[in-house]
């Protein structure tokens, strides 16, 4: 027992070792300058203790940004999950070509934040401008203009990005559902839709629990598409919390504030994480 219990602690310690230097420091580091009025750029720095907190919440833009963050991870979460499963439903149907499809949704997810972000720009900007000038639609024009189009600029990049993902997740999820089960409740004379609410959704609620905690965590701390797609913009009307924590930081060199906001961001983050996970692990039955 004793030489397992070391081997254990062997195969783990490099998880362990990187898990402390990639997280765990930075969070203290990062708590410990959120006390401090530093700069970044100076070594001299003395301590604020609690302004830097009271700053952050009155700040104008960081309020503008959480909400905006909110309402961004609201749509995005229920839309890729949705198209995911939809996705995931239609691909294990006996169709041909699924394989195919698979390959085809999951795509997307292999590009980059930054490229896709930059190629979904010139889409939106000049493809959807030229057919909406083309074709006299007004509402395919000045796409990422305004924080309307913006907003929905950047769920529709995310859903088309991200929902291929979630579709292999609950792939293994809708196969993994016991096909006797199906078969009995047929012979008991339940149809298609009683099969699917009463037993497949129920026994889905692992690849629930594991898809919105995924998006959740994503769309949070997104920052790549935000930045290429819009850049904050117009007026920092698009602006998500992650871009406006990195500008306090970068442009205003405000370093102390920028960490009290990222403290606060982790707190809330983590809160609604966890809540999700207890909520959906309770829903989740046995096979």
């Amino acid at each position: 027992m004793r030489k397992s219990k070391k081997v254990f602690w062997l195969f783990l310690a490099p998880c362990l070792v990187t898990f402390c230097i990639a997280a765990v420091i930075p969070t203290i580091t990062g708590f410990y300058y959120s006390l401090t009025d530093w700069d970044g750029l100076h070594a001299g720095c003395k301590f604020v203790f609690l302004d830097n907190y009271m700053n952050a919440i009155h700040d104008m833009y960081f309020r503008h940004a959480f909400i905006f963050t909110f309402q961004f991870v609201i749509v995005a979460v229920i839309a890729v999950n949705v198209v995911g499963f939809l996705a995931a439903m239609l691909v294990t149907e006996n169709i041909k070509g699924r394989n195919f499809f698979r390959s085809v949704f999951f795509m997307p997810n292999l590009v980059g934040g930054v490229l896709v972000g930059f190629a979904w720009q010139f889409i939106l900007c000049n493809v959807f401008d030229s057919i909406g000038t083309a074709l006299g639609i007004d509402g395919l024009c000045d796409w990422l203009s305004t924080p309307k189009t913006g907003f929905w600029g950047m769920v529709l990049v995310v859903v088309w990005q991200m929902s291929g993902y979630m579709m292999l997740i609950y792939i293994a999820q809708i196969q993994n559902v016991p096909e006797n089960l199906l078969e009995s409740a047929k012979i008991d004379g339940a149809n298609s839709l009683q099969c699917f609410v009463k037993i497949k959704l129920p026994l889905m609620m692992p690849a629930f629990t594991i898809g919105l905690f995924l998006t959740l965590t994503n769309c949070f701390k997104m920052y790549d598409q935000n930045l290429t797609l819009t850049g904050g913009g117009p007026a920092k009307a698009t602006e998500m919390l992650t871009m406006d924590i990195c500008n306090t930081a970068f442009s205003r060199n405000m370093y102390g504030m920028a960490q009290a906001k990222g403290i606060i961001f982790l707190i809330v983050v983590a809160l609604i994480t966890v809540s999700q996970l207890m909520f959906t692990k309770s829903k989740e039955v046995e096979m």
